[in-house]
């Protein structure tokens, strides 16, 4: 077989290459869905993800609108660009569901995690966890003579962060909860 004699300018690309030339990256998204507060919602709203095998990093839902009856769910997942587009449009088929906004792509936004953390210690690691407690503006939310509670919010970095430095002072436990976001600007 004689090599093919391609024109200077022209394509290589096949017209019968069927491939997706989307990116197969995997990416972390923020949704907030806006839905009607009624029982069972959130139960519907995780067996979309829990069916289809998707994951959820991270689930918050709290009452937006006591008169309209409507509570937000905010979500964050990962997956290819595909993916998370398939998510958006389940999310938008079901009946409860007022709207859907991916935070990540419609700008910027203000994210926060909470945490508390239950140190034990005594003498100068009791001091040196209130210093670093300090320094990272964390609340202390209990004391006793042998521990403290700290509450801390930020972002996922933030928190790794202050578990690394308390792990040697006598960390015990964490409670993290998810990420609550919101658009920023008007």
């Amino acid at each position: 077989m004689s090599p093919l004699n391609i024109e200077k300018g022209s394509s290589s690309h096949s017209a019968y290459d069927l491939r997706s030339h989307m990116s197969d990256a995997i990416e972390t998204h923020t949704l907030a869905v806006l839905v009607q507060n009624e029982a069972g919602v959130l139960a519907r709203v995780i067996g979309l993800f829990s069916g289809r095998g998707y994951n959820i990093e991270s689930l918050t839902v709290a009452e937006v609108d006591h008169a309209g009856h409507r509570s937000r769910i905010t979500i964050v997942t990962s997956g290819t660009p595909q993916v998370i587009n398939q998510i958006k449009m389940q999310l938008e088929r079901m009946v409860p569901v007022h709207e859907v906004h991916d935070l990540t792509v419609e700008g910027a936004m203000v994210s926060r995690e909470l945490a508390l953390f239950k140190v034990k210690g005594k003498g100068e690691h009791r001091v040196e966890a209130l210093r670093i407690a300090e320094i990272f503006r964390a609340n202390v939310v209990d004391s006793t003579l042998e521990s403290f509670v700290f509450e801390v919010t930020g972002t996922p970095e933030k928190i790794d962060a202050f578990a690394d430095l308390m792990r040697p002072l006598g960390l015990l436990e964490v409670a993290r909860t998810g990420v609550a976001a919101i658009a920023r600007g008007a």
